[in-house]
Formats: structure tokens, C-alpha cells, sequence
């Protein structure tokens, strides 16, 4: 099974930009079905309420659960006091397998890590290029699996893409994903180094295509067995399925 570990979806409520603007999937999914990609994760588009956002993301779930997994979005600064709540409402209402986290909001915090660890779920934490946060979440939180996507850094900061593979290699509760890297070596060097069982596929659809993420993969030329890791088992594994 193909997984694609990234992809937004949902409503947002602003319009700086298409993160934060409403994300239909209709494109998406005919580009995923194209590729062979049989299920994705869904987090929801940046939003000044993430309780609305991830509730608006769980009726998109509840339609195609055989499809879409859902991770719930929270805000570490502004949520702070109420993540427990709306994790455990994303859990046991929604069916949600994950939580999300953005450093554009605010960097991560213990009481969404703490979280996690209660539910027993995985963190999808974008450091935004900030990946010394590795050595913490590991050290302070080994019992919980973290995902840094796009290799550490979307903006394609090759010292920090560099400085991840280190942590990738070092933490077994470490993990990355390929969505959005753009040097090609250095997704090479990080499979190689820590190996295809600390890299997942993720495309960050839909503003990325999906068939062409998944094509980095294919390009790769791993063994079968790798290449299944990273394009569905590894996240299987994280999701305890």
C-alpha cells in the first residue's frame, strides 16, 4: 500500500496565501489515484481556530475513511491549556491516528508532546529549518515518535537538511519526510545514513504533485523491501497498524 504521509486539506480562514485559504481535494486525489497512492494523511490548512479546522477535516475523513487518515492541527501558544482536550476530541470523536504541529504558529511545546504520549501518537512537527529541537524532543520524549518533514527545512536549508540526517542517524524516534525536498542528495544520503526505515513518503499536497514526490522515491532505485518502508510501512508501523 501507497501512503502519502503530508497532505492539507479542509478550510482555512485567512488569505495571505494558499495555506491558509480553503483546500479542495478534487485535483489531488485524481493525481494520487493516477500515481497509485491508495491513502494519505489529511491535516488541515493553517487556521485561527484549529478545534473548527480539525473538525471541518474530520467530516472529510468520516466521508472516505477507507482513503484519508487525519492528524489534528493545534497551536501550541494558543492552545495551550485546552491541546490535551482537543487532542483526546480528535481522538475518540474524530478517529484522528496523529497530531500536527507548525512553527510558524509556535514552536512546539512539552504539553503537546505530553499529549501525544498519553494517546500513544505520533508528531508531525515542521522546526521550519530549527532542527537542534531533535536533540530535545529525543532526550526528553524518547517514547515519543516524531516526524521533522521536508528533511528539517522546506525552504530548502542545506545546513539544516545536513544538521537532520545527523539526528536521523542518532534517534530512533526521529523520522522525516520527503515532501518538498529539492536536493535530490541529500534524501539519497539520508536514506542511506539512517536508513529507508526513518524516511516516510510524503508529497504536501495539494500544492505539490504527488505522482512527481513519488517519483524521488522511485528514483532512488532502493530494493523493494526499502522502498515498501518508505512509501506506506514505515508510517503503518508509527501508526501501530
Amino acid at each position: 500500500m501507497i501512503i502519502d504521509s503530508h497532505c492539507h486539506a479542509g478550510p482555512g480562514d485567512g488569505l495571505t496565501g494558499p495555506w491558509d485559504s480553503n483546500l479542495a481535494l478534487g485535483r489531488y486525489r485524481r493525481r494520487a489515484v493516477a500515481a497509485g497512492i491508495e491513502r494519505s494523511v489529511l491535516l488541515a490548512a493553517f487556521h485561527t481556530d484549529y478545534a473548527a479546522a480539525n473538525e471541518a477535516l474530520a467530516r472529510i475523513v468520516a466521508a472516505h475513511p477507507e482513503r484519508y487518515y487525519g492528524f489534528a492541527f493545534v497551536h501550541a501558544a494558543r492552545d495551550r491549556g485546552r491541546i490535551h482536550a482537543m487532542v483526546r476530541t480528535a481522538v475518540e470523536e474524530y478517529g484522528f491516528v496523529g497530531i500536527k504541529v507548525h512553527r510558524h504558529d509556535a514552536p512546539i511545546s512539552g504539553e503537546i508532546c505530553e499529549a501525544a504520549r498519553a494517546y500513544g501518537l505520533p508528531v508531525l512537527y515542521d522546526p521550519m529549518g530549527e532542527v537542534h529541537v531533535a536533540e530535545l524532543l529525543a532526550a526528553q520524549y524518547p517514547d515519543v515518535n516524531f516526524i521533522l518533514p521536508h528533511l528539517g527545512s522546506f525552504a530548502d536549508a542545506w545546513q539544516a537538511q545536513l544538521a537532520l540526517i545527523d539526528h536521523l542517524v542518532r534517534h530512533p524516534n526521529i523520522y522525516t519526510d520527503s515532501s518538498g525536498i529539492r536536493r535530490f542528495d541529500l534524501l539519497a544520503e539520508a536514506v542511506r545514513r539512517a536508513g529507508p526505515h526513518k524516511v516516510l513518503f510524503g508529497s504536501d499536497g495539494p500544492w505539490l504533485h504527488p505522482g512527481l514526490e513519488l517519483h524521488k522515491i522511485r528514483l532512488l532505485r532502493l530494493p523493494a523491501a526499502d522502498e515498501a518502508l518508505i512509501t506506506g510501512g514505515n508510517l503503518l508501523r508509527l501508526l501501530g497498524r
